[in-house]
């Protein structure tokens, strides 16, 4: 382990001139501190991570999980995007008070909003704990052997981190499982809204312009952070006060121009830069056309039923958003590894890896491995992906099946659970069915039940299912079930243990959810982890055996939910022969898109008077109001919301997509195509001051001029 630690951290400062990457923050000192000197960064690793004293590091959150946010006032203002925000911003909407519609601003702290649930995490400490984790880890132990030791050692070194009362621990794997860090972090819960535009700004192009560029979106939106009178963290109280952070992010407003230097700072999600190219064959030619294909039938149902009911626009607005964001990435991830050739890009450097282990006993049989152990899982894959698209993601009264079955299943192994795990539902069930509609969710179950039973792997499918008339299925169940309703499924869980259980195991939309989610932990899963264990474990000795056979190429941590730093420039790019874009948006593309009443391209009058006026304040540039802009850096979901800071620690953008030509850069970052879309902070500026007029946030934030030093 010493060996390959050491390996480790020759490759990781081994950094050539090429962009991409999503580096850990606290190993920036050395190469990767010289490529952002040569990139144009006049910023130390220091200034970027410092344990010890005031960094960057100290503006940048966790947000709710799945985003980013950044601190960008002493008073805890915390920027983030708006499909970030939504569905708080959803929840405090209604038909008399549509903040979806309308946007959202607080004119002082007693108008900002509480957001049960929501919480942010900030990242104090990183340690790497490789050795602690592995001691005892032996090779003679077998694949479930040495998970389970390096779990107990997990365990072990969670219970002995030295940390205040407050604070948490967290320890991640990275480079497949060879190398593991300590993350101690620390979790605010009184979380407020702030402001938000309407969303003919915050999701201007909507589903038509996601992954696409030129793009024309305020992809913003504003909370806030209170803390107890401690400043520490505490769940919501009128109490609280504002956090005071140890640091936050000036705003620069001198604008950006092609090949200025970028940092983006964030949490980036989920990548796999190093998989097999046999891996990638399975999910561009298997796994993601089952899923688009899923998707787009549900999409299509949704999409007819918003556009003729406002009600259910804003039922399910964020559903729809949420279930179109990856139908459209998934076409354009399969577009982008097929366009820049990742399959056969990876296959030419396996065989340069074979022809340079075949003596070597431990690494000449990783690439059979594989082929033979993702032949064995394309099923089993296709099956789960089946599953949980249909039964889990898009056919909400089978989601709610799965819920009662978790509940049934939990109180069964528990009794003494049932009346807290049953208001616990109730309490969820609420929520959920707030945003619910009967007659939309059976014309998705009618399409989508379909699909299943007839594309789903047959050894997978229950033989109850086998030869059912469909449409007798759908109108049997959303005529007889109490599932389409809250009051009914409230009446369900009404009584003691036994007769809940026995009013629920009636109900003819439970007994179908219950074979399908039977089927998914009985025979699906347990399959999908057997074959799936196997192939981390040889995808843990390929990632190993890359970096020992490869000792110049360049290697970062895929992503995995954990704080990272990606550098780059402003810069446009080539999408066809012939093409280029250039890397700034304007204003003047959203009224060239404007279409009066439509959901997606339609424009207030106000923003319509502004820019005829060219009433831009002090944000517009050469009687331009820019929006958004482009950048080389290397994103995923995770990094929305992320601060685009300049090269001297300003923000000058926020990170909300990437172009759809390069959303494949998840499995394979090609810096010549590979683009991340940023809403210039001159355009959230101006919004706030001159469309929303909410004066106090400028006067909050700290406005810088760092080109006019």
């Amino acid at each position: 382990m010493k060996q390959l630690k050491i390996l480790f951290f020759f490759i990781i400062f081994q950094v050539s001139a090429q962009q991409g990457g999503m580096w850990i923050p606290s190993l920036l000192e050395g190469m990767n501190e010289t490529e952002m000197h040569d990139l144009g960064s006049k910023m130390t690793a220091k200034d970027i991570w410092d344990v010890n004293n005031s960094s960057l590091k100290d503006a940048v959150i966790h947000f709710n999980g799945g985003c980013t946010g950044e601190i960008i006032s002493n008073k805890a203002l915390i920027l983030t995007n708006h499909h970030c925000g939504y569905g708080a911003i959803q929840s405090h909407s209604s038909v008399e008070h549509d903040y979806l519609k309308d946007g959202f601003w607080a004119m002082n702290q007693d108008e900002e909003l509480a957001n049960p649930g929501m919480h942010v995490t900030f990242i104090k400490r990183i340690d790497d704990v490789s050795n602690l984790i592995f001691k005892g880890v032996t090779q003679s132990m077998s694949v479930t052997e040495k998970q389970s030791k390096i779990d107990q050692n997990i365990d072990l070194v969670k219970k002995n981190t030295q940390k205040e009362d407050w604070q948490e621990v967290m320890i991640k794997s990275m480079y497949d499982g060879n190398q593991y860090y300590l993350f101690i972090t620390e979790n605010y819960k009184d979380i407020r809204l702030v402001g938000a535009p309407p969303s003919s700004i915050g999701k201007f192009g909507s589903d038509t312009d996601n992954w696409m560029w030129p793009r024309h979106s305020g992809d913003f939106s504003l909370f806030r952070i209170y803390a107890d009178k401690n400043n520490r963290p505490a769940e919501y109280s009128p109490d609280n006060v504002p956090f005071k952070p140890e640091h936050f992010l000036p705003v620069s407003v001198d604008g950006v121009e092609e090949n200025d230097f970028t940092l983006v700072f964030g949490f980036p999600g989920r990548t796999s830069e190093y998989l097999p190219a046999v891996a990638i064959d399975q999910i561009v030619h298997k796994i993601n056309p089952a899923k688009i294909e899923i998707r787009d039938e549900a999409l299509k149902i949704v999409d007819k039923y918003m556009r003729a009911d406002e009600k259910i626009k804003i039922q399910y607005a964020s559903k729809f958003a949420s279930i179109a964001n990856y139908w459209k990435k998934w076409i354009g991830e399969n577009q982008g590894l097929e366009r820049s050739n990742a399959i056969d890009k990876k296959r030419k450097l396996e065989d340069e890896f074979q022809e340079k282990v075949a003596g070597n006993t431990e690494y000449n049989s990783l690439l059979n491995s594989f082929n033979q152990l993702y032949n064995e899982f394309e099923d089993v894959a296709l099956a789960r992906a089946y599953w949980t698209e249909v039964v889990y993601r898009n056919i909400e009264l089978l989601n709610a099946t799965v819920k009662l079955y978790q509940f049934e299943y939990a109180v069964k192994k528990n009794p003494a659970k049932f009346d807290k795990e049953r208001e616990a539902l109730i309490n969820r069930f609420k929520g959920f069915y707030k945003n619910y509609n009967p007659k939309v969710d059976q014309e998705v179950f009618e399409k989508l039940m379909g699909l299943y039973i007839e594309k789903i792997p047959a050894e997978y499918l229950s033989g109850d299912l086998k030869n059912i008339n469909v449409h007798k299925l759908t109108t049997q169940i959303y005529s007889t079930s109490k599932m389409t309703s809250f009051n009914g499924m409230r009446s369900m869980l009404e009584g003691n243990r036994e007769k809940v259980f026995k009013k629920i195991n009636a109900d003819s939309g439970y007994q179908l959810g219950k074979v399908l989610t039977e089927d998914f932990y009985q025979k699906i899963n347990p399959q999908y982890y057997d074959i799936n264990l196997q192939i981390s474990a040889i995808q843990k000795k390929y990632m190993k055996a890359l970096m020992e056979t490869f000792p110049d190429m360049r290697f970062f941590p895929d992503a995995n939910g954990t704080l990272r730093v990606t550098y780059g420039q402003v810069k446009g790019y080539f999408p066809k022969d012939g093409i280029y874009y250039k890397p700034v948006s304007h204003l003047k593309g959203v009224m060239e898109k404007y279409k009066p009443g439509d959901y997606e391209f339609d424009v207030s009058q106000k923003l319509i008077d502004l820019y005829e006026k060219k009433d831009y304040g002090t944000y517009g540039s050469n009687a331009r109001m820019p929006v958004n802009f482009l950048g080389t850096n290397h994103t995923t979901g995770g990094n929305s919301g992320s601060p685009v800071i300049d090269a001297y620690g300003n923000l000058i953008g926020l990170n909300f997509d990437r172009v759809w030509e390069g959303t494949m850069s998840d499995y394979n970052y090609d810096p010549e195509i590979c683009r991340n879309i940023m809403v210039d902070v001159r355009y959230i500026l101006f919004i706030i001051d001159k469309y929303a007029g909410d004066k106090r946030l400028i006067d909050e934030m700290k406005l810088v001029h760092p080109k006019k030093k």
